[in-house]
């Protein structure tokens, strides 16, 4: 089934400056697109009353008629595509965009081309809020999907958490960073100077907006009760840097807090400007966007063949192998006749989109996939949701008589969604038991596979030798799989981000490893790499479960200068595919200081080789990007000694001499 031109247009696409319906727009600067960014917005922002200007602090912005400006919707959402989620999307009966993406790079192209086409279409807005960046630190949380965390101290915020934000603002150049619901030390995140003016606007130059999660200004001030009343929570907000509220809670009490002399119009103007400034890059107050770049994009350009190829392409590449008996994956079509497919996700649909999704341009259920595959036909036996009570006779029958079985387990958001943690880890209802007792009458390969946004405990299936293979389908195993026994023993709400020996407490985050783990993030075995087993530091080598090496190492003491910092470790390393299929794959590549709980910093590199091929990969190590650790204090310092690299198992030291 195959998606033809499934968006059909309801209206024509908001913008400002339609001088061909208003020919005295010409007479204002903000419309004239020749000249600079700051004249343009200056302009704008002189032409608007107080009224005007808080208009445009709320994401439901309000239109200024009079200058030929609309209203606009900011709230759009793109995290696994065009998203349904937020007011300035819709999807009408045809509307569709593809399969819910999990990766990023060329998916992100796909992903604006389209959102632009819908904006073209009058369906959707110019701003869409994607992706999501923050620490998983619990394996129960529920919104494991767009991975949540809250720090504690500031050597945690500076070490841990700021990092992925600095390098999406500094690397990514992102237009726009989210302030959170949480307090972070006693400060809401969205009412810190220290932190929104101070760091994101000054120390990483964000060029574009800040905007608050979606009410979380009404939290601060109904739920937390951090100020008195809501003007003083308005004024915090703006004062602090903010520039859009998702919601209405500026727009309610901005111009109070601005009359009570609490809020100076001068910083509503800050705010806007960058609000405009970001819509102006956009090109939304250009004219009639079918005029101008990209004005071209249309239904034709949303579900396409290529894009739906990309998305399945993006799912091949998220499945992790977790485990894989000799023998067993890939399955031999010449020697597998007949297949059983078996457990609540089998024929699952809306599950696979997890959370935050589109609409599909169409499904393709594990079940409907594999009978392509095995055209016979497959017996299919399903339970619902959590396999709650299971017929384990009628599960068991089709599967002795199969010459191989894949068991689609885990979760769904009835499960673990945001709102909605986990009480343990181990797989739903009596799943467990279903696994168990398929595997233990299966003649042939049990593949089993878990659907779901967190980990799972399936220690159980990874010890059982008849269970040959474990897959799990999402994404390239961003977190560690920890078993049962971890959330026995700890609480979740405990937030402490590092170890306490003195109580037995072993955080799980890349700061703490000392803990029992199932499988470590970033785990993957290839279908095409064998292990070999001489683990010599100059031979060839097993690094990682993923390939043979032969690894150059070039050991040096490296002498660095605080005020220069740019001295450089070179590392290089050869692979060989062994197998008999071309792949590509990630080499992991750790780097942990010296000092007590130092975090591992990861480089990742990727490889594609052909069956026999051998390739070399080159990584230059930073002192100061990645030698350096925050102290207590939340100083930056490169620790004395010894500095370990880790590549998969292998472990090299670098001597740094400061």
């Amino acid at each position: 089934m195959s998606c033809s031109r499934p968006v059909t247009a309801q209206t024509k696409p908001v913008f400002a400056c339609d001088m061909l319906s208003n020919p005295g727009l010409r007479n204002f600067s903000f419309c004239d697109p020749s000249l600079d960014m700051k004249a343009r917005v200056d302009d704008l922002v002189g032409q608007l009353t107080l009224q005007e200007k808080i208009g445009w602090l709320v994401s439901g912005a309000k239109g200024v008629s009079r200058l030929g400006i609309p209203n606009y919707e900011w709230w759009s959402e793109a995290l696994h595509g065009v998203s349904d989620v937020g007011p300035g999307t819709k999807f009408g009966a045809r509307s569709r965009v593809p399969l819910a993406f999990l990766r990023l790079f060329s998916l992100r192209r796909v992903v604006s081309t389209e959102a632009r086409a819908m904006y073209n279409a009058g369906l959707a807005g110019l701003t869409f809020w994607s992706p999501n960046v923050n620490i998983f630190r619990d394996p129960r949380w529920g919104r494991a999907k767009k991975h949540p965390g809250r720090p504690v101290t500031q050597q945690d915020m500076d070490d841990t958490y700021q990092p992925p934000f600095k390098s999406c603002v500094v690397d990514g150049n992102v237009a726009s960073v989210m302030c959170s619901y949480n307090q972070v030390n006693g400060k809401p995140t969205c009412g810190d100077p220290d932190l929104l003016a101070g760091v994101v606007r000054g120390e990483w130059k964000l060029n574009g907006y800040i905007v608050s999660d979606c009410d979380s200004l009404k939290v601060m001030f109904e739920n937390q009760h951090y100020t008195k009343t809501p003007e003083e929570t308005a004024a915090l907000a703006v004062n602090s840097g903010l520039d859009l509220n998702c919601g209405s809670f500026l727009s309610e009490n901005a111009e109070a807090a601005v009359n009570r002399g609490l809020l100076n119009e001068t910083e509503i103007d800050r705010a806007i400007s960058n609000n405009f400034a970001t819509m102006m890059r956009l090109g939304f107050f250009d004219g009639n966007p079918s005029k101008r770049l990209y004005g071209n994009l249309g239904a034709g350009d949303v579900c396409t063949p290529e894009n739906q190829e990309l998305a399945r392409e993006i799912a091949r590449q998220g499945i992790v192998l977790l485990k894989n008996t000799e023998g067993s994956l890939p399955l031999s079509p010449t020697a597998i006749k007949s297949l059983a497919v078996i457990g609540p996700n089998a024929n699952a649909t809306h599950t696979m989109l997890g959370n935050y999704e589109g609409k599909p341009c169409k499904y393709t259920t594990p079940l409907q996939g594999l009978t392509v595959s095995v055209p016979t036909g497959i017996p299919a036996w399903l339970c619902r949701r959590s396999c709650g009570t299971v017929d384990l006779g009628a599960a068991k029958k089709i599967a002795s008589t199969a010459d191989a079985v894949v068991l689609v387990m885990g979760s769904d958001q009835s499960i673990e969604a945001e709102s909605r943690d986990r009480v343990d880890i181990t797989l739903p209802g009596q799943q467990q038991t279903l696994v168990s007792e398929v595997a233990n009458v299966s003649n042939g390969p049990v593949i089993l596979v878990i659907m779901s946004g967190g980990g799972m405990d399936v220690q159980f299936a990874k010890d059982n030798p008849k269970i040959s293979s474990i897959l799990w389908v999402g994404g390239k195993l961003p977190m560690t799989w920890y078993p049962q026994s971890y959330a026995d023993n700890v609480s979740m709400a405990d937030m402490n981000m590092r170890p306490d020996p003195a109580r037995g407490y072993p955080r799980p985050n890349d700061v703490s490893t000392r803990v029992q783990r199932s499988f470590h993030s970033g785990w993957d075995q290839l279908l095409n790499i064998q292990s070999p087993t001489d683990q010599s530091a100059n031979a060839r080598l097993a690094i990682g479960r993923r390939a043979r090496f032969v690894a150059h190492q070039q050991r040096k003491s490296i002498d660095a200068m605080e005020e220069s910092c740019k001295n450089l470790a070179r590392r290089s390393c050869e692979s060989e595919n062994v197998g008999k299929f071309s792949g590509g794959t990630l080499f992991y590549c750790f780097l942990a200081s010296t000092g007590p709980h130092a975090p591992k910093r990861l480089l990742a590199f990727k490889v594609h080789l052909r069956p026999e091929e051998e390739g070399t990969v080159r990584f230059d190590i930073d002192v100061c990007k990645h030698l350096s650790v925050v102290d207590e204090k939340g100083k930056w310092r490169v620790a004395l000694g010894n500095h370990t690299l880790h590549v998969g198992g292998l472990k090299h030291s670098l001597n740094v001499r400061i």
